[in-house]
């Protein structure tokens, strides 16, 4: 008799992409803090356009041409990475403008939002399920996560707005048959004639381009290339590695970094709900990590073969 992998034997070998891109994009808030004069939208079609020879040097070295080449002659893979480009765009200028307008709490509160909706996603969608013990931690969070709405209602659809693109692009790119690289590649080739026509644009206003403002601010933005590139082809990994449940529940660690951030580098007014917020999300989490770790297989441990 073969023993059936429940909801608890979550796959976790994409767990070291997941840990390394959430680092990066918790640190995000201080690299916002040198391209702060740069406007969002202008910024972003930076990024995309220092993204794109980043991950044409990525394929050069790993000779994944084919890959890129297969995607752009299937058409529904073409029209699903379209999909998946412009919701992370719009996810990419939404928190741009929160930072730069000083809603740091919204960009924060959207982050927080999000792990559940991609939870929602993978158990609606996927038809992925969570454990007794991984139901409670869900639970905690969304607890914590409501304390922390309940202070932010005016700002409450523009946090929703951010949770739900960057849900809906980790769902399309965990569906997509496309690796890690060349969906990005795709992506950004998407993306690249709108950054170069907006780009052009800020160009020609009286201001002129924000590259152009120095040296200093010149390098800060070619950064916005790998600060993009990197983290995304690990989530892409990590998303087609494990279950999308999972994957969302881990999305806690980014604002939480942000969080301490704010706490001890921005020296933020710490407020009831977020403390209570804060509590209930690492504690949910230690759940939610124990409760994974306790249903692995012992190593070399095979399944029961069929009898």
């Amino acid at each position: 008799m073969s023993t059936r992998p429940g909801p608890a034997r979550a796959r976790l070998d994409g767990l070291p992409y997941a840990l390394a891109t959430h680092a990066i994009w918790g640190a995000m808030p201080l690299y916002l803090l040198l391209v702060h004069a740069v406007p969002p939208v202008e910024f972003v079609a930076w990024r995309i356009a220092f993204t794109l020879p980043l991950c044409l040097l990525f394929l050069a070295r790993t000779g994944q041409w084919g890959e890129v080449r297969q995607a752009l002659g299937d058409r529904r893979a073409v029209l699903a990475l379209l999909g998946s480009a412009a919701m992370i765009a719009v996810n990419w200028v939404l928190y741009v403008v929160a930072i730069q307008t000083g809603h740091v709490y919204a960009a924060s509160l959207g982050y927080y939002i999000l792990p559940l909706v991609m939870m929602l996603m993978g158990l609606a969608v996927l038809k992925e399920r969570l454990t007794r013990f991984q139901w409670v931690a869900v639970a905690l969070a969304a607890a914590g996560v409501a304390a922390l709405a309940a202070g932010a209602l005016q700002t409450l659809l523009f946090s929703l707005a951010m949770a739900l693109t960057f849900g809906g692009y980790g769902l399309v790119r965990k569906l997509v048959h496309v690796g890690p690289l060349a969906g990005m590649t795709v992506e950004t080739l998407l993306l690249y004639p709108v950054a170069l026509g907006t780009l052009a644009w800020f160009a020609l206003q009286p201001g002129g381009s924000s590259i152009a403002l120095g040296w200093g601010l010149a390098a800060a933005i070619a950064l916005g290339g790998p600060m993009t590139a990197i983290p995304l082809i690990m989530f892409a990994a990590a998303a087609r590695r494990m279950d999308y449940t999972v994957i969302g529940f881990l999305q806690f660690l980014s604002p939480t970094i942000v969080f301490l951030l704010g706490l001890l580098w921005f020296h933020e007014t710490l407020k009831p709900a977020q403390l209570v917020c804060f509590a209930a999300i690492w504690a949910a989490l230690a759940l939610f990590v124990w409760d994974l770790f306790r249903a692995r297989p012992a190593p070399g441990l095979a399944e029961e073969a069929p009898g």
